[in-house]
């Protein structure tokens, strides 16, 4: 997928390179709409840089993907974290941090094609728990 993206224009910053099953940290600039980087959940040490007109054209960006794990946003200005909260179609919203920050008391998980359910203590209890039934109806004499 780095590779399709750089043939593509994309600009490889950083890394990029194998060492076996290693990947090292990755990060790419300005990889087209269509690629696979952009396109798909890449779970790796990879990250794609892309330039935006706005706020709103960021979250629509976000919005407009098939997927919806989590988001990072990166602001001090409290009405855009707000309005990131209300909008977008993402699990998590995390401010002023990566998407992958997580404590374990915390739900974690995805929307759209990202998942289903929640990952978390709570959640992971509920998962191990096996619910059961029991009725007993007692004839009328």
């Amino acid at each position: 997928w780095i590779n399709e993206a750089v043939d593509a224009g994309a600009t490889l910053l950083v890394g990029g390179k194998r060492n076996g099953a290693m990947l090292e940290a990755t990060l790419l600039e300005d990889a087209p709409e269509g690629t696979n980087i952009v396109e798909e959940e890449a779970f790796g040490p990879v990250a794609v840089v892309s330039r935006f007109s706005g706020f709103d054209d960021a979250l629509n960006t976000v919005n407009d993907s098939k997927f919806g794990l989590q988001a990072g946003i990166f602001t001090r200005d409290l009405y855009k974290a707000q309005k990131a909260w209300d909008e977008l179609e993402v699990g998590g919203v995390v401010i002023g941090d990566v998407p992958s920050w997580r404590v374990d008391n915390m739900p974690y998980g995805g929307v759209k094609d990202s998942g289903l359910g929640r990952e978390g203590i709570r959640w992971a209890i509920n998962d191990m728990t096996e619910e059961r039934l029991l009725v007993i109806r007692t004839p009328q004499s």
